[in-house]
């Protein structure tokens, strides 16, 4: 097997983290892109001694690090509002805890690893997650809508929510409930599932409530390869199903960390 046959599985994946990391589609492809660029340049500097997934992080760190040494993003594009926002609260969390948090609530990497990937012990790790998660939740409030038609999951959903401090609007099961909810009680950020109870699509009531208004989005599946497909619009924040409760806290951080309703920096 090539080594692009090897990465090829991975690259969903690594573009989703690049996106959550950036808070941007396009400046997240852009890394990622980059990253793929000098493993053809230089194939022969690959870490062979790692697995193909491990291996494609690293080179993906690597390149997002020497862009961003002085916590910055360093490219000359214009920044638009969500990252502005996260720019003022950036100020306030070091990239590392982020990054930390991102590898191991969102991308399942274990502490050690993740401290592989960014050069720290596994114990760094885990001390770099709770200083992230504390800072982002006291950044972050939201009055949140959960579109999920499995009771068990929404219960958990809204347990999780409420956790973190933030306010539940309401639990819609179909597209119009969840367009209906919306419309009756704005919310700062939506947890969607994409097949509902009356075999409506989540991604559809996504695409009513944000033709009325802008608000950050996770989506939920068990499929995500159907929306991770290289086509524009892509989700920045979606959780794979079954999902562990840090993975939809990390992802509800990082969604709101860009969000100007929230608490502001």
């Amino acid at each position: 097997m090539s080594l692009g046959q090897e990465l090829a599985p991975h690259l969903p994946f690594l573009r989703r983290y690049a996106r959550a990391l950036t808070g941007s589609q396009t400046h997240g492809d852009a890394y990622v892109r980059a990253a793929l660029e000098a493993i053809v340049a230089a194939p022969g500097d690959f870490p062979r001694d790692v697995d193909a997934r491990l291996g494609l992080y690293r080179t993906f760190q690597r390149i997002w690090s020497s862009a961003n040494e002085d916590g910055q993003r360093a490219t000359t594009d214009v920044v638009d509002d969500s990252e502005a926002i996260a720019q003022a609260r950036l100020a306030q969390i070091t990239p590392r805890s982020r990054q930390a948090l991102l590898l191991t609530a969102m991308e399942g990497f274990t502490p050690e690893d993740a401290g592989y990937l960014i050069d720290a012990s596994g114990e760094e790790i885990e001390l770099l997650v709770a200083d992230a998660l504390g800072e982002i939740e006291r950044q972050t409030r939201a009055e949140v809508l959960i579109i999920e038609d499995e009771p068990i999951i929404a219960m958990d959903l809204e347990t999780i929510v409420r956790d973190l401090g933030h306010g539940v609007t309401g639990v819609a099961v179909t597209r119009d409930e969840a367009v209906a909810q919306a419309l009756a009680q704005r919310p700062g950020l939506v947890l969607a599932d994409i097949q509902l109870a009356d075999d409506s699509s989540g991604i559809d009531a996504v695409k009513d409530i944000l033709s009325e208004f802008s608000v950050p989005v996770i989506f939920i599946t068990a499929f995500p390869e159907r929306l991770l497909t290289g086509e524009r619009p892509e989700p920045t924040f979606l959780i794979t199903k079954p999902f562990q409760r840090s993975t939809v806290k990390a992802a509800i951080s990082q969604a709101l960390f860009f969000d100007s309703a929230t608490v502001p920096a």
